[in-house]
């Protein structure tokens, strides 16, 4: 069971659909939609303004997501938020990717099927438009984004959506083995999705 906080009388939801890593917490006016993968010590504080994650987003481990008084905060359907990043009272819409240990401030907005690169700062108020590349501190506009690189980045979402059900469905606390069993099982994993570099290197795209 996740850390789930009610304050002011305002309680978390979170469809049955998705699922919630039980060391995330989640306080006060946090809604996550379907199908939703939210990752171990991510954090989602509804204490000021409400956080709204899509359909089939994804928010990532030790994410954080927090906004100032009055302010909504939006991962919309099929977003992507990787490993570290910080959002704050932005907007993250359809399809977007928020790269690892990126930070977006407050009244940016990040387009749809747009992707911000790892470790890029979205300074306040600045506009990624719908299927461009952002990337640098403070993170400026590189180019549009083919079909394949969007392609690529949709197949990773679908990616997250599995490992939602697989959670849901197979993972469970145990204690750890004390030596590796001769008769280990493998991890069953139905997608094969390769990092943008080595998928561009084995021909899906420039």
């Amino acid at each position: 069971m996740a850390k789930v906080y009610e304050i002011d009388g305002v309680i978390p939801v979170v469809h049955p659909s998705s699922f919630v890593h039980p060391d995330a917490i989640l306080i006060g006016d946090v809604i996550v939609g379907q199908n939703c993968y939210i990752g171990p010590a991510a954090c989602l504080r509804g204490d000021f303004g409400q956080i709204e994650i899509g359909d089939g987003a994804n928010v990532q481990d030790t994410c954080v997501i927090h906004s100032f008084p009055g302010k909504k905060v939006v991962v919309g359907e099929y977003g992507h938020v990787g490993h570290g990043a910080v959002l704050h009272g932005c907007c993250v819409r359809k399809n977007a990717l928020i790269g690892m240990n990126s930070v977006v401030m407050d009244d940016a907005e990040i387009g749809e099927s747009a992707i911000v690169a790892a470790c890029s700062f979205i300074k306040s108020g600045f506009v990624v438009p719908a299927g461009n590349l952002a990337a640098g501190s403070p993170a400026r506009l590189i180019r549009e984004l083919s079909d394949d690189e969007i392609a690529w980045k949709s197949k990773g979402t679908e990616e997250y959506m599995q490992l939602a059900r697989r959670s849901i469905t197979t993972m469970k606390p145990v204690s750890a083995l004390p030596e590796r069993d001769p008769d280990r099982p493998t991890l069953k994993v139905s997608v094969d999705h390769k990092p943008l570099q080595s998928h561009r290197e084995a021909g899906g795209g420039s």
